[in-house]
């Protein structure tokens, strides 16, 4: 899978740009704020159609401007005219100049694997940022997964929404709340499974990532759930227990809303016992097993972009990530110099110098 050109209208600091890429390495360097991370950002919403930076997608769109419009030439088996166009409408998502409805009929398409230094929230941050990150990483290779979790949210919004009401209600009819109750925990035990074989599937591959990566330490992701290891007639026998609790409260107390997963080193967590470098050789290790996993299962290769990998590593730590990537993707890397990096990877790479507001080819 390769993006061989990309157009940006009014997006970020750029209001108009167009480039060429290479089908392997692609490196992009300049001063930090010079615009490196906003083309990578351009690549990755246009696989996935949300940027990785903020939950207000309209903010790519500069300053002054009503609508943004990102475009690219994408092959995966044959090449096709990607283009999503973001205003205060919203978006509209084209593939070969035809509207795509659905969004999960389009982010399965295109397989990109991000690195960003924000991806640290996956280890450091709460719970629901872990959920949304899982998410987002498995909405972008099953687009089941996506209905299923809008179906899920839809569900849990009508089951508090009628908590409520019954909290309020002299008399109280259990039997849509057992509707209810009976189709959360169908749509939730369906979340639940999808979200083990995917988190079983990139610790097949994480650990061993991590060592040539490290040389030292076992790395194993731990996902937790409410309904993992349970059977619904189990999981619906607790809600029935709780019903009183729940309608108490007003809200739906148990489900795979409350899922959540942590990095493990050996047998130390990762978020309390690890230095940033760690932290962040985790994360890695993560992304380069989900390579694994797409190449697998989807027999796809991914694009992967690393923004500012070279920050915060040491040299041999680096050297040892790119040996580990399959110089057979298309990769785009943005750094602030080029000084450190590798000759041979800077001899078969296509290099982009962002100066003054400008980009030149190199």
């Amino acid at each position: 899978m390769q993006i061989s050109s990309l157009k940006l209208l009014n997006f970020r600091n750029y209001e108009t740009l167009d480039l060429n890429f290479s089908p392997k390495i692609n490196i992009i360097y300049g001063k930090n704020g010079s615009g490196k991370t906003n083309i990578v950002e351009a690549i990755y919403m246009l696989g996935l159609t949300k940027t990785f930076r903020s939950n207000n997608d309209f903010v790519v769109v500069k300053k002054g401007k009503n609508i943004a419009k990102i475009e690219g030439l994408i092959k995966d088996t044959i090449l096709n005219n990607y283009k999503i166009i973001i205003s205060n409408a919203g978006k509209r998502i084209k593939i070969a100049n035809n509207k795509i409805a659905k969004i999960s009929d389009y982010i399965t398409k295109v397989n990109i694997i991000l690195f960003n230094p924000d991806d640290l929230k996956m280890i450091k941050d709460t719970p629901s940022t872990r959920r949304k990150l899982l998410n987002i990483e498995i909405s972008g290779i099953n687009s089941d997964y996506l209905l299923l979790l809008t179906a899920y949210n839809k569900v849990l919004k009508q089951r508090n929404a009628y908590l409520k009401s019954l909290n309020k209600a002299k008399k109280q009819d259990l039997s849509f709340l057992n509707i209810l109750t009976e189709q959360l925990v169908d749509f939730g035990f369906k979340i639940m499974i999808l979200r083990e074989e995917f988190i079983n599937s990139i610790n097949s591959y994480i650990s061993y990532i991590y060592y040539d990566i490290t040389h030292k330490g076992n790395l194993k992701i731990i996902y937790k759930s409410e309904f993992k290891n349970k059977t619904k007639e189990n999981i619906l026998k607790m809600f029935m227990k709780n019903i009183s609790r729940e309608i108490i409260f007003g809200k739906t107390l148990f489900g795979i809303q409350h899922d959540d997963y942590e990095f493990k080193i050996d047998s130390e967590t990762v978020k309390e016992f690890s230095s940033v470098g760690e932290q962040k050789n985790s994360i890695i290790a993560f992304k380069l097993a989900e390579i694994k996993n797409i190449e697998t299962k989807l027999n796809k290769k991914p694009i992967l972009i690393l923004d500012d990998l070279f920050s915060e590593l040491d040299e041999e730590k680096i050297a040892n990530i790119l040996k580990l990537i399959n110089h057979d993707l298309q990769i785009f890397i943005t750094t602030t110099e080029i000084k450190n990096i590798d000759k041979k990877l800077l001899e078969n790479a296509k290099i982009y110098h962002l100066k003054d507001g400008k980009i030149k080819e190199e």
